[in-house]
């Protein structure tokens, strides 16, 4: 994590995403631009929580790890998103862990600061109010939603989500071969299966197995197998 001292570019990004209204003016001189690499731990599991991110650039995945060490995806997000909410909120740790799948820039905050100039303003608790309840929707049908879909469906949505990111360039439809195993335990398969699904791609012309890598070769085909990205389904 790299803090962006230019404060041109992170007044740009409050224009761009309209929220000026919603940090008061005695919170506006505590919010500091981040940057994180592809592959950068924004936080997590477990973590203490001491700052909450608005994501304004780049794509991140959130997954939750269970107590025998298993993670299961839960979804990628795009902006505009809210990372550390409910931990501010609840004052727990970190629920999830978050990772940047590209470059990513987030405007954070210190708890202190929305502590003490935040609690009571309205337009940043409606606003947070709003974010919350998408997560508690999204997540009270999101295991159910995810499981009922076969290997082919998660996969697909998978490898569209980690290779691809509309706002950089740098993430262009490659796979890591080293990442298989996870993959499989973050869509919530065996990793034989896995590669049963992997070959049938190849077969089927979506994918290409090169020496450490997997290429997508039709991207379209891929969407259509991933039924739109269940993983990055929105409202």
């Amino acid at each position: 994590m790299n803090e962006d001292l230019d404060r041109k570019r992170l007044e740009l990004y409050m224009k761009d995403y309209k929220l000026e209204t919603i940090f008061n003016e005695e919170l506006l001189p505590h919010l500091s631009l981040y940057s994180f690499n592809q592959g950068e731990f924004i936080c997590t599991q477990g973590e203490p929580s001491s700052m909450m991110y608005i994501l304004v650039k780049g794509k991140v995945k959130i997954f939750t790890t269970s107590a025998e060490g298993k993670a299961l995806i839960l979804s990628f997000m795009k902006p505009l998103e809210v990372i550390g909410d409910i931990e501010y909120l609840q004052g727990l740790d970190m629920i999830n862990t978050v990772e940047a799948v590209s470059p990513v820039k987030m405007i954070g905050v210190h708890h202190r600061w929305l502590n003490k100039y935040g609690k009571d303003h309205a337009p940043l608790l409606q606003f947070l109010l709003d974010i919350v309840s998408k997560k508690i929707y999204m997540k009270s049908n999101f295991l159910s939603f995810n499981l009922m879909h076969p290997v082919e469906v998660r996969l697909a949505s998978y490898l569209m989500s980690v290779s691809y990111d509309e706002s950089d360039a740098i993430i262009k439809g490659e796979f890591s071969t080293l990442s298989l195993v996870d993959a499989a335990n973050l869509i919530g398969t065996s990793y034989r299966h896995l590669n049963r699904v992997i070959r049938k791609f190849c077969q089927e012309g979506l994918l290409e197995r090169k020496r450490g890598f997997i290429q997508i070769k039709d991207r379209e085909g891929l969407s259509i197998k991933a039924e739109h990205n269940i993983y990055e389904q929105s409202l």
